[in-house]
């Protein structure tokens, strides 16, 4: 097949997210805690979570208005949590049959605490997310088989990500590898290859480059030094100052859009499920990373993960 031309034969118009799932356990509070201290919180939350599942969401949420599908691959554990997160996940229309219960370990959860002025500390217990092995990918592979686009992020173990992108592109799907987070050690050259795209935001491609982008022409020199580490195309994410991407033969600069942030977590997450709707769909590169930037940037407009996710009426609305 060739890549990026949206005629992916059989593909039945599938997106597939596979990785992490965890549920978010939030706590609103004056000031965070200092060792020791306990305070009285003024609410809390428990919403979806996870870098796989924010992913999965944005891209169920926006499928169901083009005709296309969206699944999540990954792990739960058999708990209350497990079965939280898969009922929010069916709610934003993703299909499910790629989530494995995993008696032995439970679901990843992410304890958070947040505080008047926005700042937050993030305590993440991996559990079932970490578990994942290649069995999980032999258990998904008719998905990762029959899907378009596979989005694919670093809540897992490395080499079950490079297995479940090897298979997705064996069976032709584009593959689009999120390295985050950047692990202690770096990227290996499996991972930096494995994809078709990677999307790194500022703080990642400065890890993985040695430079930190700050504007188009700073962002297409990262590009070039990822692509001279074996990186197939770039997108590189320079949050409120726009995107750069060179992929699929093409590149090029998207500014960003004029919109009211008020809380950037997940737009990363947002986009790349923006992204993977577009490409599935069959936009050429600059118009997918268009409609992706235009998802990301409304995410930022929401308070939230996963529910920041826009619907297809509102990227249309500012896409105009």
């Amino acid at each position: 097949m060739e890549r990026f031309n949206g005629s992916r034969p059989g593909a039945a118009g599938l997106v597939l997210s596979f990785g992490s799932i965890n549920a978010d356990i939030v706590a609103y509070a004056p000031h965070l805690p200092r060792p020791g201290e306990t305070i009285h919180a003024e609410h809390y939350a428990i919403n979806l979570g996870g870098k796989g599942a924010n992913q999965a969401a944005a891209a169920g949420r926006l499928a169901c208005g083009l005709g296309l599908r969206a699944a999540l691959a990954g792990r739960v554990g058999a708990d209350v949590f497990g079965a939280l997160v898969r009922e929010e996940l069916s709610a934003f229309g993703v299909e499910l049959q790629g989530i494995g219960r995993d008696a032995a370990n439970p679901t990843g959860l992410a304890l958070i605490s947040v505080d008047s002025a926005g700042e937050n500390a993030i305590t993440v217990v991996g559990g079932a997310n970490m578990a994942q092995d290649e069995s999980d990918v032999a258990a998904a592979g008719s998905l990762l088989d029959e899907a378009a686009v596979v989005l694919l992020q670093l809540e897992i173990p490395g080499a079950v990500v490079v297995a479940a992108a090897g298979r997705a592109r064996a069976g032709g799907a584009i593959v689009v590898l999120d390295p985050a987070p950047v692990p202690a050690a770096g990227l290996s050259d499996a991972l930096l290859g494995c994809a078709d795209i990677l999307t790194p935001n500022e703080t990642e491609t400065e890890r993985i480059t040695g430079l930190r982008p700050r504007d188009a022409a700073t962002a297409e020199v990262a590009a070039d030094r990822l692509q001279q580490r074996g990186v197939r195309g770039a997108i590189v994410k320079l949050g409120a100052r726009g995107v750069f991407f060179r992929f699929g033969g093409a590149q090029g600069f998207v500014p960003p859009f004029p919109v009211h942030s008020i809380d950037s977590v997940a737009a990363g997450d947002i986009f790349n499920g923006g992204l993977a709707v577009a490409l599935a769909r069959g936009d050429d590169p600059a118009r997918a990373v268009r409609f992706a930037a235009a998802c990301g940037a409304l995410a930022t407009t929401k308070r939230g993960a996963a529910k920041a996710a826009p619907t297809l009426a509102e990227v249309d609305a500012l896409l105009g």
